[in-house]
């Protein structure tokens, strides 16, 4: 008996993950007859963090849902700004150390593992913290229990960024947060901090912030220029206010 045969159609936002034979508007697979079309979805390449509605036959089913012989099946991507639980709180893996960086500089919480700590370890820590797990690897935002994840799709920061702000629409809150650890920041005065500074910053500078986790201190030094450029794009964007 032959296996039973569904067709599929990927909406143009997922044709990376998929091979070039399931990039036209429907493509014919042949299933076990037993597999959920979460787990079809996923053999095809695509993780279902980046899925939003599944149709088959123009109805919404569930992940679970096993499709029959000849079942027109429609994959659509995830909306944008994609609705959370609870605050946008993100979780980054070893590979986006620039990203965590920009993400903590606009005030948004985003805890970060260096070094790697392994897939497993990663997902609990998405799941305990309900954080977003942000990677560009596959297999782990297949990982059962993510509490939420999401593919990061460009390797250029600044579009990484952008992808995570029109995703999510976090609320900013520039300079609020450090970007070393993910603590948060209070002004400082010059005294209070004096023992951490160079004496060309103490002579230079007069406006302080340090984190109050891990006591970095901060001051409009001779990177302020770039980085305010970056907050400023992230501020004009139409999501910027979050």
């Amino acid at each position: 008996m032959e296996r039973p045969e569904i067709w599929i159609g990927f909406a143009p936002e997922l044709h990376v993950f998929v091979a070039s034979a399931h990039r036209a508007e429907r493509s014919r697979v042949r299933t076990d007859g037993a597999s959920t079309i979460g787990h079809l979805v996923e053999s095809l390449g695509v993780p279902l963090t980046e899925v939003g509605t599944l149709l088959t036959g123009g109805r919404p089913v569930h992940t679970s849902h096993v499709p029959r012989d000849g079942d027109e099946v429609s994959v659509r991507a995830v909306s944008r700004p994609q609705q959370l639980a609870g605050p946008a709180r993100f979780l980054l893996d070893v590979h986006l150390g620039t990203l965590t960086r920009r993400l903590r500089l606009l005030g948004i919480d985003a805890a970060y593992e260096n070094p790697d700590i392994g897939d497993p370890a990663l997902a609990a820590r998405s799941a305990a913290e309900q954080r977003v797990l942000l990677s560009r690897d596959r297999g782990l935002l297949r990982r059962r229990e993510l509490w939420a994840g999401a593919y990061v799709y460009s390797h250029r920061p600044a579009d990484q960024l952008k992808d995570v702000l029109s995703r999510f629409a976090p609320e900013l809150a520039p300079w609020t947060r450090c970007t070393a650890c993910n603590g948060t920041l209070r002004t400082a005065t010059k005294a209070s901090v004096t023992g951490q500074l160079q004496d060309g910053t103490e002579r230079a500078y007069d406006v302080f912030a340090q984190c109050t986790a891990c006591e970095q201190v901060y001051w409009r030094g001779a990177h302020h220029a770039h980085l305010n450029a970056i907050v400023e794009e992230a501020m004009r964007s139409p999501l910027g206010a979050g």
